[in-house]
């Protein structure tokens, strides 16, 4: 780095390396640390605390403590603060953007998006404060009976790499809104921003509040078991899910689950190959997080009819999308987040052409000479492609989209719902009648009818079957921070 780059890191990289809890900075006594990169460039970005069990226990221990004065709080002041914290967010919004772009190697400006909408699912659980309220039920004359909704405890968050703020600010809303306090545990590969939150939010929460540890597999792992965590909200793959659950079995921990897909798009005759074509990249997120999306709709299903002119025009939308540095602000596209997925990416490609499946565009690194250095590869279209090929039934995360054919409705959603994930689908179709069949029959939680990729706030998001458990982004994850007492009172009879 020349010495004015080095300068502006040091003016937008959080300053603060060690483990923020209680309302203070610790270093480890274990003194491990992680290695942090630019994945676009390779350029070192300093290290983290590489947090051990015994650091876990004690954030954990401090949220804990500040948990039983936390939940007495007024609901609308601990409303205030969370909006505050949103304000927070947007103030700081293109230091925040930059710095994930940096740290994930996502475009500017798509993180951009990534501060903005966090901040309104924290304004929107703030203004929820009043439904975490109960009911009476009518027991009969001389007993009133009512529930309440109370907060759980510590709620432990463990972020994926792909959208590292978006996990912590935006994920952080519901549970802070309810009463519960929070231990943030970011990826290993992306942790920048959520320390950067942290010193942006010192004096917006009582101490022990909103914590955050650094940390590798053992300390999710630690966070998982830990006894005084009640609930535990996971964002990861289908395997790494599974552990967490296995991991909070042993007390029975409340569990939100985000886990991995490998979603359809559906192309019906009567869609356009223009519309298809930007349907493509944009449920592929391309422009988003280079594909690194559990929700990216990489399984397209094109009818016979208009397969060929579709595919046509697929190719060509891809093949303009503008791939470069995250930092700049007209990057449309950049890099992959590690060495490892870069590696996943590569290796899916080669067993997409030797399964015998065409490469339409894309499939090796640019040539840009700039680029040279991180993890870049070409956004990637596979033709040709047949159920049984692995390109078509596992998730890459990466820029990698697989062009299925299709003809028959019923054998097309049978060949969709044949996978044992079902996060997302789009359907493309001018006919009202077959949209709405068509969203009834697929088996996924989020569809989409002639859109794709956009999330609202207030909408529930979440999977069927092995993409996960739960619902987050709306009314429902506020209250599944929550557990209902009952109390029934016998009143004195005259």
């Amino acid at each position: 780095m020349n010495e004015t780059t080095a300068h502006s890191l040091d003016a937008r990289l959080p300053r603060h390396r060690g483990l923020y809890y209680g309302g203070a900075w610790h270093d480890s006594p274990a003194r491990g640390e992680i290695a942090v990169i630019a994945p676009a460039t390779g350029e070192p970005l300093g290290a983290v605390v590489d947090a051990s069990a015994g650091d876990v226990d004690l954030a954990v221990k401090a949220a804990r403590e500040a948990f039983c004065a936390w939940r007495d709080v007024p609901a609308q002041e601990r409303a205030k603060a969370v909006r505050r914290a949103a304000q927070i967010l947007l103030a700081n919004a293109d230091e925040l953007a930059w710095l994930e772009a940096l740290d994930t190697g996502n475009p500017f400006q798509a993180m951009r998006f990534d501060v903005e909408i966090s901040a309104g699912y924290m304004e929107y659980f703030a203004g929820l404060v009043t439904e975490i309220k109960g009911d009476t039920i009518p027991i009969g004359p001389g007993t009133l009976n009512y529930t309440l909704r109370e907060p759980l405890g510590v709620v432990g968050r463990i972020g994926a790499f792909n959208h590292p703020l978006l996990f912590t600010a935006g994920k952080c809303g519901a549970p802070l809104a309810t009463g519960n306090t929070l231990v943030v545990k970011p990826a290993d590969q992306t942790p920048l921003s959520s320390l950067r939150i942290a010193e942006l939010w010192a004096d917006v929460f009582p101490p022990g509040v909103f914590n955050v540890v650094t940390g590798g597999r053992d300390a999710g792992v630690a966070l998982v078991a830990h006894p005084k965590v009640a609930k535990i909200g996971f964002i990861g793959s289908v395997p790494a899910g599974r552990a967490v659950m296995a991991g909070a079995a042993a007390s029975l921990k409340a569990l939100t689950l985000e886990l991995g897909g490998k979603n359809a798009l559906i192309a019906c005759e009567d869609a356009t190959p223009e519309e298809i074509g930007e349907g493509v990249v944009r449920g592929m997120n391309f422009r988003y997080v280079t594909g690194q999306s559990c929700n990216s709709t990489s399984r397209v299903f094109l009818h016979d009819r208009i397969h060929d002119a579709a595919l046509a025009e697929v190719v060509k939308k891809v093949g303009r999308i503008k791939v470069g540095l995250p930092t700049e602000r007209d990057t449309e596209m950049s890099c992959l987040t590690s060495q490892a997925q870069f590696d996943k990416t590569m290796s899916y490609i080669r067993l997409g052409l030797e399964a015998g499946a065409r490469l339409a565009c894309g499939g090796k690194r640019p040539a840009d000479p700039a680029l040279a250095k991180g993890f870049f590869v070409e956004p990637t279209v596979f033709a040709d492609v047949t159920d049984d090929m692995r390109i078509a039934r596992e998730e890459i995360f990466g820029p990698v989209v697989s062009i299925l054919r299709w003809s028959d409705e019923a054998d097309m959603v049978r060949r969709v719902n044949a996978l044992d994930v079902g996060l997302t689908c789009s359907i493309w179709t001018h006919d009202l009648d077959r949209a709405l069949r068509l969203a009834s029959r697929v088996e996924a939680g989020y569809v989409w009818v002639n859109g794709a990729s956009t999330h609202h706030v207030g909408v529930p998001f979440g999977g069927y079957k092995q993409s996960g458990i739960g619902r987050e982004e709306s009314i429902e994850e506020l209250l599944a921070c929550t557990q209902i007492k009952n109390v029934n009172v016998t009143l004195k009879r005259s």
